[in-house]
Formats: C-alpha cells, structure tokens, sequence
C-alpha cells in the first residue's frame, strides 16, 4: 500500500457547545445555554451558546439561513479568519468546500415536507422552506458567502461525514483539480433529531445530544510554505470504510491499520487517540478493543471530546480534530513530533480514522 504526501491544516474555524473557537475548546467547558425553539425531549442537550450570526456575517441575506448553514458559515468564517496570509481573489478561484452531513437540515426538510401534507391543495407550502430542505444547499452557501469557484461537494455518511469530506477533500488536492479546501462537517440541534436519539435508545445513560460545526483549511505542504501559512497540523492518512458491519472490533482495527500504513507511522508513535463512541449505548467498548488491536499496546493519552460536546452524530469526526488541534494549542498533550489518532465509528458499521 503506498503512501500519500500529507496535506496540512492552516485553518480553523469551530462552533461548538463549549463556544466559539478554539480557545473556548481548551477550556472545556460547555457553556449554560437555551436550546432552539422546539418541543424537545426530556435529556440532556448540549447547545451552542451566543451564536450571534449577524457579529460575524452581517446582518444582510442570513434571515431565511436554516441553523445548520448558520453554524457552517460561521465555522468557515473564523477559519479563514486564522489563516496567517487571507485568501487572494485568484486563490478563492482555486479553493473548494467539503462538507460533511448527516441529510442536511433535518429540521428543514421535515418542516416542508409537513408543509406538503397539512397545507390545502395544490399544496401551497411557504417558498422559503424548500432551499435548506436540499442536502447541499449549506456547502454551497459556504461557496457563495465566501466567493469560492472550486469543487463544491456534500458528503452523507453519518457519523463518518466529517471524516469522508476529508477524504474528498484530500483526493480533489492531490489530483490537482483544487489548490485547497474548506473542509469539515455541521450537525443542528433541533426536536426532530432529539426525539429521534431519545426514541431510539442509542444513547448512553445521562449522554446529551449536541450540535456544531468545525471547518478547515487544508491544502498541500507546499502550497501553504509558498502563501506564508503556518500549519496547523499534518493530515498524513485519512481512512473510511463500512468494514465494521459484522465485527466492529477488527473492522476498526483493519481502518486503522491501513491509515498507519499510508501515514508511514507504527502504532507505537501515536501519542494521542479521539474516540467517539463514549455517549453511544454498546459501542464504548468495541471501539476500544478495536485501537487497541490496531496499536498493538493500550490506548495512549485521550483527547476527550465527548465529555464536552456530547452526541454531534455528522459534526462528531470534525469536533473531534478540532478538539485535538486545541488540546495541542492548550498544552493538554504535548505537540513536539506528537501524532494523534482520530476514530469513528457509527452502529451502522461505518469506520473512519
């Protein structure tokens, strides 16, 4: 198997329960917020607190925004924000946008879709509701808002999304049809996914369902040294996969061997490991087993995204990078040659490291 030449991340942008940026990931803590209007079941959620749109997109065009291109722009706002030299005109020609899903707003399609069944014929529904009912209508308002003319791609994987959007992403640099990308994935807090997670019995005793949104600017090595970006962080292998449909354990473990092999890495030089599955019923375990398997040795030091975020089902694979981008920046876990191990994994057997 043949390895890759790493991209890097140069930038950042989040939108979390624990608030806005990284810096509010470091603290980790999630601040006390009131949840969306909605008749929401009786558990815990995990809001995003203050998300005052108009204080980073202006007040024009974002009143019809559904919550889940709310949280996506405001995402992919700050991470261009951090990038050390802005992006030029010709550089936005060269830029494209990779959002991971879950099926887009949830809230949307369901609410026009009852607007089909409740509204007199010929089924006279509010013309506002259908554009964010359409999967991809938040990745390219992303392009739109920010004057992006590459690839536009939206990618449904559940929990994996964040994770395939890399992928995408990664495949679009290398074979040259991008210089960079947006790249990350956005979840909504609404009652229709509440009640779903609270009447499927999935989650965890005590576990909150969530919501946010983390974006990144990924581009080569060397197209970041010839703009002046300082990288982030390397992103030497992606891998995903529907591998754990029968056995979870070594499905996991054969996703992340492969991810170590393109990544020139053995297990012994991971540093760090961002599990998923801690707010999920049955998958905590498996989970474990399965990078245990792949490492060859106990797990390493934890970033511990869950405690903080919660259940973010498409946003999960996302958060979690963010999250490990701000523990190095925190000094939580040391960042000189570290090597961090992101992991998915969905009751649906999808796998992505």
């Amino acid at each position: 198997m043949t390895t890759r030449a790493p991209l890097v991340i140069t930038g950042c942008g989040v939108v979390s329960p624990a608030g806005i940026g990284l810096e509010a990931l470091t603290a980790q803590k999630a601040g006390p917020a009131e949840p969306p209007a909605g008749d929401y079941p009786p558990i815990p959620l995990a809001v995003t607190p203050d998300l005052r749109v108009e204080d980073y997109l202006g007040k024009k065009g974002i009143r019809t925004l559904d919550r889940t291109t709310r949280l996506a722009l405001v995402a992919s706002n700050r991470a261009l924000a951090t990038l050390d030299t802005p992006l030029s005109d010709e550089d936005r020609a060269r830029t494209g946008v990779a959002i991971g899903t879950s099926t887009g707003s949830i809230r949307s399609s369901t609410e026009f879709s009852r607007e089909t069944l409740i509204r007199e014929k010929p089924y006279l529904v509010q013309a506002t509701l259908f554009p964010p009912s359409v999967m991809n209508f938040c990745a390219s308002q992303i392009a739109i808002w920010n004057r992006l003319r590459g690839v536009n791609a939206t990618i449904a994987d559940g929990r994996v999304s964040g994770l395939g959007a890399v992928g995408y992403a990664r495949n679009a640099i290398i074979q040259g049809h991008i210089d960079r990308a947006l790249v990350g994935a956005v979840e909504e807090l609404c009652p229709q996914s509440a009640w779903a997670w609270h009447l499927s019995g999935a989650l965890a005793p005590g576990a909150a369902v969530g919501e946010g949104a983390a974006v990144f600017v990924m581009e080569s090595a060397a197209g970041a040294a010839a703009a002046g970006r300082t990288p982030l962080a390397e992103v030497l292998a992606c891998e995903v996969g529907t591998l754990g449909m029968y056995d979870l354990r070594q499905g996991l473990a054969t996703c992340v061997g492969r991810a170590l092999e393109r990544g020139g890495v053995p297990g012994t030089a991971v540093t760090a490991v961002s599990l998923s599955a801690s707010a999920l019923r049955g998958l905590r375990a498996a989970e474990e087993a399965g990078v245990r398997r792949a490492l060859g040795g106990p797990l390493p030091p934890r970033v511990r995204t869950a405690a903080v975020l919660s259940e973010s089902f498409s946003a999960t694979a996302a958060l979690q990078l963010a999250d490990v981008l701000a523990a190095w920046r925190g000094a939580a876990i040391e960042t000189a040659g570290d090597v961090a191990l992101v992991v998915v994994t969905g009751d649906d057997g999808n796998v992505g490291c």
